[in-house]
């Protein structure tokens, strides 16, 4: 996964992630203060609506962020 962006803003991690292998876009999220982690896929035509609003996205989508918790960890 190559990172495309990254921001940071009152202990939420937020980073838009490329897989050159699939040609898929992922936003995936860490809370330092919840312990919640999620990730989502991303359209490339929507990639920066969710990076710049994962959880509005994910609302939207029916997506219960409690449930998405990524096995690799949190994001650093």
């Amino acid at each position: 996964m190559t990172e495309l962006a990254n921001r940071v803003n009152d202990g939420v991690s937020v980073s838009l992630l490329w897989s050159r292998r699939r040609d898929t876009l992922t936003v995936a999220v860490s809370d330092t203060r919840s312990g919640e982690i999620f990730e989502l896929d991303a359209p490339a035509d929507k990639a920066l609506d969710v990076f710049y609003h994962p959880y509005a996205y994910a609302a939207a989508h029916g997506i219960d962020t409690d449930d998405r918790l990524a096995a690799w960890g949190p994001i650093v």
